[in-house]
């Protein structure tokens, strides 16, 4: 499953640096599929949140086929990196959303 950012996010940005798929955007920030990845879909969307971090589900991997565990949770200084339960995905499926996005 995809990892989500509470609302207890403090806004350190230590997670930004060490999401692999650029996953994680700044409170307010539109995002793309494109950005920080082999995609060329560069469709800005919507901030998904205006106050605290956010990760889009569609291009979160758990750190799956890079690391061992979520990067984000390992290095977040307030445990506000969580599984998120509306985006369940088995191991598979994460390693296949990784290879599409970085090209593989």
């Amino acid at each position: 499953m995809a990892i989500k950012i509470t609302d207890d996010c403090i806004n350190c940005d230590a997670c930004i640096s060490e999401c692999p798929n650029n996953a994680i955007y700044e409170p307010d920030e539109e995002w793309s599929m494109a950005d920080g990845t082999a995609l060329d879909d560069d469709e800005k969307h919507e901030p998904l949140s205006d106050e605290f971090y956010y990760i889009v589900a569609d291009k979160c991997t758990e750190c799956k086929g890079f690391h061992d565990e979520p990067q984000c949770a390992a290095v977040c200084p307030v445990d506000c990196c969580v599984p998120d339960e509306d985006h369940v995905e088995t191991e598979e499926e994460l390693l296949a959303k990784k290879a599409k996005l970085h090209g593989e």
